[in-house]
């Protein structure tokens, strides 16, 4: 038999809730209980690959402590990563004890709040343990106390081992109800294989930034009848392309919002506009998308942009001059 202890304290010292499940553990261990325990204020950048560990459990205890008002954020996080990713199949078949202990009021209802939420699961429930406690210390040398939780913590064993049946309960006929709702079918490795990219911070922020950037690119293309950014450039330089002198230079302009560089190659009155890179340009500009859509707007040339510190410049500015000479804006 295998039981999970889910801690869902601070861990403080004094916690009257650390001292119960560590009783609990004690007596399931000298019944050849395997017993793992996970607390959750040190899994909490992972608390969402976490209900993968019930897989393989028999039984769960969610252990956690009323400090003011209901059962804390931690505990809250790990139910709610159970009904996102966890195995419904599988916590149908796991029974729950909640262990909810309160240094000021609101334990019943803290257990109660566990319970349903297990049962929303489709768990199943056996009877926990919850009691206010006003002195820790007090708590834990009082030996009645301690002698109550080992005869819960053997009636748990039971239970679980026993595999006790009972009465169907509203709530999981809830739970049908709502997970018949716009659920994805997801196998067990695919759902696990979700809660690791869920907990993986990186992998998130890696995900925003692609959404963000597809949406501003299909923004993009609806203000522009369907031409991306970098289409409409290229267009716009090329037929607004005027030399008033000869020119042979290579104009290398970096973008802030277009990842590739754009080379503009003038020699004489040829043109060749692309996006890409290239070895020792004439000269190098470093704009936003709006102060060149500024210049290209005619509102301002690529000097006065530099001059007024809305672009940078690395290479000689009498080449800068240049650029402006070759386009009509």
């Amino acid at each position: 038999m295998k039981i999970n202890i889910y801690y869902g304290g601070r861990g403080m010292v004094g916690d009257p809730t650390i001292s119960v499940i560590n009783r609990i553990q004690s007596v399931l261990e000298d019944l050849n209980v395997k017993v793992s325990r996970y607390n959750l204020f040190e899994e909490k950048r992972n608390i969402t690959a976490l209900p993968n560990t019930i897989n393989e459990a028999d039984g769960v205890v969610l252990a956690c402590t009323v400090e003011w008002h209901g059962i804390g954020g931690y505990m809250h996080e790990f139910l709610d990563a159970c009904w996102l990713y966890g195995n419904k199949e599988h916590i149908a078949e796991v029974y729950m004890c909640p262990v909810v202990m309160s240094t000021t009021y609101g334990e019943k209802e803290g257990a109660l709040d566990l319970i349903q939420a297990w049962e929303l699961l489709g768990g199943r429930q056996i009877p926990g343990i919850c009691g206010y406690v006003k002195d820790s210390v007090d708590f834990e040398l009082n030996q009645t106390y301690m002698g109550l939780i080992e005869k819960k913590t053997e009636n748990i064993y039971r239970s679980i081992s026993q595999k006790t049946v009972s009465l169907p309960a509203s709530n999981q006929m809830m739970n049908q109800m709502i997970s018949a709702a716009p659920s994805i079918s997801l196998t067990p490795q695919e759902t696990e294989q979700l809660s690791k990219y869920a907990s993986d911070e990186n992998y998130i922020q890696t995900q925003k930034e692609d959404i963000r950037e597809l949406a501003s690119h299909f923004k993009t293309l609806l203000g522009n009848n369907g031409i991306s950014d970098e289409e409409r450039i290229v267009k716009d330089l090329k037929d607004h392309f005027s030399p008033k002198e000869p020119v042979n230079a290579v104009f290398k302009l970096v973008i802030d919002e277009i990842k590739n560089p754009l080379i503009i190659d003038v020699a004489g009155d040829k043109l060749d506009i692309k996006y890409g890179n290239v070895e020792n340009p004439s000269i190098v500009c470093k704009l936003s998308l709006e102060r060149l859509n500024s210049v290209m707007s005619g509102h301002m040339s690529f000097q006065r942009a530099f001059m007024s510190g809305y672009m940078k410049l690395k290479g000689d500015l009498k080449i800068l001059s240049l650029l402006d000479s070759c386009f009509d804006f």
